[in-house]
């Protein structure tokens, strides 16, 4: 299944909706860069504005080629000199031009980066062809050089107006059912993301081609299952390390159905044997900390699960997957459930035998609990059992199904 976002991204800078003055700026950037002063745009904004797509539709537009690094990838100087430097000497093949797109700025943080920063800013200064760097946030102090270097262009959050005439199109082209005010109401919700309020209208939309009311307010319904999507598409859709360990902060799940979560979902994202080999030794080692608070009480493991299940798994792979993937809950949640229930009952019972023989309910589960199904096989003891112990309907259908 093709993901709309894509199927939809622009391909003129006139298709982009609501940023016109972002647009005219970046335009003006790469159209007279010969005389430009700065040789790099930064543009910033929330997720969902328009930023990466505008480089693309923009490229498009003058025939220029992209060469798009994202730089969550590289750590070093040496390495950003090697991806981008390499672009920079090299002439475009099949182009006039081309646009080196440095996506994700955000990415380059920490002690890790061993002048990263450094190295992207000495390559602006002899670059022969424009460089457009994007990020959510660019004011930390460590993007200052960045900052003197580059053309600021800021992409607002859109507002819900605008988010709807995206929508709207998208439901003309595809021919999905749906009434105005619902629409609107679905715009409103995404906060100016049109990349998740296209997303939330393929998941909600995908079976019957109809957008309804029902359907919106079992979104809404869902804010549970919402906020575990939300988290797994911070893991498995980055390689922005500061995002992916962020994941969990506002989510009421358990740590173990987080883990559940994963599990499930991870080989359905991690296309890549080596991908989702590296991402299930993270699970795998976050798996042995939690079984070691549980033994010794030692909970200061918890950050180091946090890391390896958010970050670990997100580092795991080589670069994004763009494929559209519908998260689902795992069936073992219910499994252990109806395990758990099972587990009860079968207490339940040995309590009342340990209540009628004065012993511990422990010694009655090793003892007598095994041989009670095989006694409950003879109708005569199963009256005898069930009236002396005092069973109720579901303890004896759990009894009738043991013996059986």
């Amino acid at each position: 299944m093709r993901p709309l976002t894509h199927k939809y991204s622009p391909k003129t800078a006139k298709e982009i909706v609501g940023q016109d003055e972002a647009i005219e700026k970046l335009k003006n950037f790469v159209a007279g860069f010969a005389r430009q002063k700065k040789k790099s745009a930064l543009i910033y904004g929330p997720s969902g504005t328009g930023k990466t797509c505008s480089v693309y539709a923009i490229a498009n537009e003058f025939g220029l080629e992209i060469i798009e690094v994202n730089a969550s990838d590289f750590r070093n100087s040496e390495q950003i000199n090697q991806k981008v430097g390499n672009a920079i000497k090299q002439q475009s093949l099949f182009a006039r031009g081309k646009i080196i797109l440095v996506d994700e700025i955000d990415g380059l943080s920490g002690h890790q980066d061993r002048g990263g920063i450094q190295a992207i800013t000495k390559l602006i200064e002899n670059s022969a062809f424009p460089i457009i760097l994007t990020a959510t946030n660019p004011f930390d102090n460590k993007f200052s050089s960045l900052r003197s270097k580059s053309n600021m262009v800021e992409f607002r959050a859109l507002d819900y107006l605008s988010v709807y005439s995206i929508l709207k199109n998208v439901c003309g082209n595809e021919n999905i059912r749906h009434e105005d005010e619902v629409l609107k109401m679905l715009c409103r919700r995404c906060s100016g993301d049109a990349r998740a309020a296209i997303n939330d209208l393929q998941l909600l939309a995908q079976d019957k081609k109809e957008l309804t009311k029902e359907s919106l307010g079992e979104l809404s319904d869902r804010n549970r299952t919402d906020n575990i999507m939300t988290a797994l598409n911070k893991i498995f859709k980055t390689t922005d390390l500061k995002i992916a360990v962020s994941a969990f902060d506002n989510v009421d799940e358990d740590l173990d159905e987080q883990l559940l979560w994963i599990d499930e979902n991870l080989p359905k994202e991690y296309a890549k044997p080596e991908d989702l080999a590296r991402a299930y030794e993270m699970l795998s080692k976050a798996d042995v900390f939690s079984r070691r608070i549980r033994r010794w009480q030692h909970y200061r493991f918890l950050v180091y699960i946090n890391a390896l299940i958010t970050a670990g798994i997100a580092s795991a792979k080589r670069e994004k997957y763009k494929n559209l993937v519908e998260y689902k809950p795992t069936g073992r949640i219910l499994k252990l459930w109806w395990a758990s229930q099972k587990a009860a009952k079968k207490k339940d019972i040995a309590g009342k035998i340990a209540e009628k023989t004065h012993s511990s309910k422990k010694e009655i589960l090793k003892s007598t609990m095994p041989y009670l199904p095989v006694m409950f096989r003879s109708k005569e003891m199963r009256g005898n059992i069930v009236r002396e112990l005092g069973l109720n309907e579901e303890e004896v259908e759990w009894l009738t199904k043991a013996s059986a």
